[in-house]
């Protein structure tokens, strides 16, 4: 045994020695990876510069505000279409064109005005009559009324009718409706055309239904956005009630860990035996219903999620599901009940050092608010550049002209020679581009706003990790707890963070970086190809896709016990990152004992809180229940909400529950530093508490006794 020990040893390193003068983290020590530290300063200081000449180039007008034919902005304070806030095209039929998919634009006249059109009416109607007036002001800007109706209608300068319509976002679309089963504009099923001939409705329904088809994830977007609208109060005061939760679940694990642990378990077993239960409730209420019995593929997809909760099999998908996720915890828990107890006596552990180091659980803010830095930073940026470009013009015909397509400049198009050949043709804005250098380098500045993106992103992640890891070793380490803990534990090593290790962050914020921009061009490149038949391509960016992703994990995990080395002995990324994992291997059995079973209990109180401010939002905005005298308001989808209240109370549980997972880490690589070092003798005592090393040595003891009986 004695051979193979040291041959274990051998394979996964040196173990740690005893050392009289190890008093926990190395307070005199160097910086570490200078060189990657003056490469994340360059990195910072060609970002800011990227910044700057984006804010210089771009407009972010063109993203919030349509853009008429001319290029001139819709509703825009201090121009000339400042009180005209709305879009109108002249012929929505044509936005039905596969033209709008090139060039990201309608090929009919497109004006800005006051307000959408209300009534219908036609050009030659409205010109023998007093609504003339009302008519002109969805012409053209200085349209002149000395030209006849042909004339009028040739050159475009006035629509040839106009539909009842309603705005979304900032555009006018007709005002579609069902009467008796039938489509219709308003309150007409016929229309005339330019020409003074009666026509069917339906054919211009049918038009705008496809014009409305393209801009459909527009549509779904704006609706979501009217929502967050009007219900953006009571989704801060959802939040509100997601931190409360974890604030008072943190406070009641410092006092009471195994009783809430268990009462977590169990709770979470009651939320989801509800949601099975009112599953099947609504499954069962469906029943003989009209419709409720079509099949989800047979529905296809629906933009209005809430067709989807009228269906049967709907309920029976989340039942099964539910029931599935059911049956895996029960599972889990009954063969994982003594790793359970093991697991507790961690957290206990955690607890206490939580407990005297309660300024921890405040820093998630601090990683919080950097984050929002360099997110603000990197989308500000991102909008500027996709916003730098040129206005382009093109020639459009509904023709054969030989010169649609091209380029043209409307301050001259009329007197030029492409006009004459093409009466009909119209020289109006296309999109926006441009063809120097600074513009064919758009995609590449694009690129890199998104690798230092990641790169920030990943720093300020570590930065908390070492921070979090240097205050609870301090703790870990204080042979007399707590009367050895430094002062201000979080600050100093928040302080030795930065002063030596900022290039030690960098780095292995870097390598996540590579790995994070890498996978995003995959899912970029897979985007691409999806059109494309060839299998073998499919199948190797599948398997990329799946290398990268495990890759990643990988990293991200070597990462975070690296930090911790750090934090407690100063040595550079490369040193800690090869010791915590010999570290880690040599303890393989208890890694797999402890570390993922504490992961597994914090899992179980994310999803009881998330589950129950879930459950609270659910009832609130589908009006089942009321808070004092207020109900939810009125919306278009109610699951936004509802989902905004869950991902936004997974997160805020995440923060809390993040500074206890770092805890558990430190005080579990510590301990297995612990062993190594010392032996529990008066000469080397461990630094363990009493009833830490008693259930932990017991564990540990009892693994090593299962594993030489299954030898």
């Amino acid at each position: 045994m004695g051979g193979e020990r040291q041959h274990y040893y051998g394979k996964h390193g040196t173990p740690q020695k005893y050392d009289p003068t190890f008093k926990g983290p190395i307070y005199h020590r160097g910086c570490t990876d200078i060189i990657c530290c003056v490469f994340l300063l360059l990195a910072i200081v060609g970002y800011v510069a990227v910044g700057i000449i984006a804010w210089t180039h771009g407009d972010p007008r063109k993203v919030i505000y349509p853009t008429d034919s001319r290029g001139e902005f819709c509703g825009q304070k201090g121009t000339k279409n400042a009180n005209k806030p709305y879009l109108f095209y002249f012929n929505i039929v044509k936005c039905a064109s596969p033209l709008v998919l090139l060039e990201f634009q309608c090929p009919t006249p497109q004006i800005c005005v006051e307000k959408c059109p209300d009534r219908y009416l036609t050009y030659l109607n409205a010109h023998r009559s007093q609504d003339f007036e009302y008519y002109k002001q969805f012409c053209v800007p200085g349209f002149q009324t000395n030209k006849g109706v042909a004339e009028v209608l040739r050159d475009g300068d006035c629509p040839a009718v106009l539909i009842p319509s309603k705005p979304l976002a900032r555009r006018c679309f007709p005002a579609i409706h069902a009467h008796k089963g039938v489509l219709m504009v308003g309150n007409e099923t016929t229309y005339e055309d330019g020409h003074g001939s009666r026509k069917n409705i339906t054919e211009l329904v049918e038009g705008a239904k496809k014009a409305n088809g393209v801009l459909e994830a527009r549509q779904l977007a704006m609706r979501i956005f009217e929502d967050y609208t009007v219900s953006w109060y009571w989704i801060v005061i959802g939040l509100v009630i997601a931190m409360l939760l974890s604030l008072l679940f943190i406070v009641l694990l410092r006092f009471l860990a195994g009783v809430m642990v268990w009462v977590m378990v169990t709770m979470l077993i009651l939320v989801l035996g509800y949601g099975i239960f009112h599953c099947y409730m609504e499954y069962m209420r469906l029943r003989g219903e009209a419709g409720s019995d079509i099949s989800l593929v047979d529905l296809g997809f629906q933009t209005d999620l809430r067709v989807y909760l009228h269906l049967r099999q709907t309920w029976m998908a989340f039942m099964i599901i539910l029931s599935i996720l059911e049956a895996v915890i029960i599972l889990l828990l009954i063969f994982l009940r003594k790793r359970i107890l093991i697991a507790i006596a961690l957290i206990k552990e955690a607890s206490r050092a939580v407990g005297y180091v309660m300024c921890s659980l405040l820093y998630p803010l601090v990683t919080f608010f950097l984050l929002c830095l360099c997110i603000a930073y990197w989308a500000s940026t991102a909008v500027f550049l996709s916003t730098s470009n040129e206005a382009v013009y093109k020639i459009f015909d509904d023709g054969t002209c030989q010169f649609a397509g091209k380029t043209c400049n409307p301050e001259t198009f009329a007197s030029s020679n492409e006009s004459r050949l093409c009466p009909g043709a119209h020289c109006q804005f296309a999109f926006y581009g441009g063809e120097s250098g600074y513009h064919r380098a758009l995609l590449g500045l694009q690129i890199f706003n998104a690798f230092m993106f990641f790169w920030l992103a990943n720093f300020v992640l570590a930065l908390g990790q070492v921070t979090l890891a240097g205050a609870f070793a301090s703790y870990y380490w204080a042979l007399h707890k707590p009367d050895d803990l430094p002062a201000f534990p979080l600050f100093s090593a928040f302080g030795r963070a930065l002063r030596y290790h900022t290039g030690s962050l960098a780095f292995g914020a870097l390598i996540l970086a590579i790995v994070q921009i890498i996978r995003v061009m995959l899912e970029y490149l897979d985007q691409r190809l999806k059109a494309a038949e060839n299998k073998f391509a499919k199948f190797l960016m599948t398997c990329l896709k799946c290398c990268f992703w495990c890759l990643e994990k990988f990293i991200r995990f070597l990462n975070r016990n690296a930090y911790i080395m750090i934090a407690i002995y100063g040595t550079n990324f490369c040193t800690s990152a090869r010791n915590a994992f010999f570290l880690l291997m040599r303890n393989i059995i208890r890694v797999a004992v402890l570390d993922k079973v504490t992961d597994f209990l914090f899992l179980l109180g994310k999803l009881l809180i998330v589950g129950s401010v879930g459950i609270l939002a659910f009832f609130f905005f589908t009006h089942r229940i009321r808070i004092v005298q207020d109900t939810a308001p009125p919306l278009n989808y109610y699951w936004v909400p509802i989902l905004t209240v869950i991902v936004g109370s997974y997160l805020i549980a995440h923060g809390f529950f993040s500074v206890y997972g770092m805890c558990v880490d430190t005080l579990f690589l510590c301990f297995c530093e612990d062993l190594e070092r010392n032996d529990g003798s008066q000469e080397r005592p461990y630094f363990m508490s009493p009833e830490l090393r008693d259930i932990l040595l017991k564990g540990s003891a009892e693994e090593g006794k299962r594993a030489e009986v299954e030898e």
